[in-house]
């Protein structure tokens, strides 16, 4: 027999239950990297999370015969519909079993979901927030998920989610850069020079996360002008922000976030973050009492880096602005030895960019679609 059950957030062991899912079906996969149980169960905290003070999620878990054998989300942005007078819903968080009436069932779950809310048309996987990934792997499954920035999926999920009714809505290439082969032209460094002596533009370094905080509201501010054009946008409240940033400190070496600013105001930033994908695998979900340890031991022995946030006003793309970021992006890479690096998930929209990127010998690496269905 096969039901749906719809989680009650305020019980801990529900939220437990639905977060441990995919510990479960992904178990000892060399290729799938656990958030840790705390961050995961943050996202139904409907008190914690600042996703709640403005939109509306809920939690389903399909069961078979007494055993959870899928899970979804189903979500509404409001601010996303309003900044792009839509009426969209979200499926989020979904895992399954290679189980087509499961599968179905849980996104029917979302469909009336949506429909009780007067929503037209459901999307996803989308999440909460900026740096929650976007898509479902469907090319790149030999490659380890970029930490959490990335999710890992089977190779049969793209199949469940196209038999439930979903076509492509947009593709989210993320790009493999080596060391040995990124060589920017001198002339791009020349340019970058140049529009640093001449006081138009200058980059920020930070060498501790409390110099980081200090600029996170300009950071902020900028995040919310250079992407008012990407699919995904919608503007961002301070609390989101503020929620935002707390995460990415715990990850985060302050040596590998820039900041471009021209005068006192930021007009571009490029952030890198140790791809501690290994040392979370050993953690498996756990802080305490190893999974810290685990994971700082790989911020010290990694020698890839994840490049997640790079962007500059457009005002600012043709007076050097692009060549001042490409040109800290290698130093990011080359001065700290980094040996490999992934710039993560690049909408197929950004035309320019995913030309930049393979100009400077960026290769595709994985690609994560989002699906859209009409109700």
């Amino acid at each position: 027999m096969l039901t749906i059950e719809k989680v009650d957030t305020s019980s801990k062991s529900q939220v437990r239950r639905f977060v441990r899912i995919p510990y479960r079906l992904y178990k000892d996969h060399p290729q799938w990297v656990p958030a840790l149980f705390i961050d995961a169960e943050d996202m139904l905290n409907r008190k914690k999370h600042p996703f709640y003070e403005h939109s509306e999620a809920d939690f389903f878990i399909a069961v078979r015969d007494g055993r959870d054998v899928g899970r979804i989300a189903a979500l509404v942005n409001r601010p996303y519909n309003q900044y792009h007078n839509a009426r969209k819903a979200q499926f989020f968080l979904f895992e399954c079993e290679d189980d087509s009436e499961a599968a179905h069932l849980l996104f029917e779950s979302v469909a009336a979901w949506a429909k009780e809310r007067e929503l037209d048309t459901i999307v996803g996987p989308k999440g909460f927030g900026v740096v929650d990934g976007y898509g479902m792997l469907v090319e790149g499954f030999e490659h380890r998920a970029v930490m959490t920035m990335t999710s890992y999926n089977y190779e049969y999920y793209p199949r469940l989610v196209e038999e439930a009714g979903f076509e492509k809505e947009v593709d989210f290439i993320s790009c493999y850069l080596s060391a040995d082969s990124f060589n920017l032209p001198e002339r791009i460094h020349s340019i970058a020079r140049r529009v640093q002596e001449r006081g138009s533009l200058a980059v920020q370094r930070f060498q501790t996360k409390k110099e980081v905080r200090a600029w996170a509201a300009k950071i902020g501010k900028t995040y919310n002008q250079a992407f008012v054009n990407n699919w995904e946008y919608y503007p961002l409240t301070d609390k989101e922000i503020a929620f935002l940033l707390a995460n990415l400190m715990t990850i985060a070496d302050p040596r590998l976030i820039k900041v471009i600013t021209h005068g006192e105001d930021v007009v571009g930033f490029l952030f890198g973050f140790p791809d501690l994908s290994a040392g979370l695998q050993r953690a498996a979900g756990h802080l305490l009492p190893f999974g810290l340890a685990h994971i700082m031991r790989e911020m010290r022995r990694t020698n890839w880096v994840a490049i997640n946030g790079a962007g500059i006003l457009p005002e600012f793309q043709g007076r050097g602005g692009n060549a001042l970021l490409y040109s800290e992006m290698e130093k990011t890479i080359k001065e700290f030895s980094f040996k490999n690096a992934v710039l993560v998930l690049v909408a197929e929209s950004a035309v320019d960019m995913r030309n930049d990127l393979e100009n400077i010998g960026g290769k595709p690496y994985t690609n994560h679609r989002v699906y859209h269905k009409k109700l």
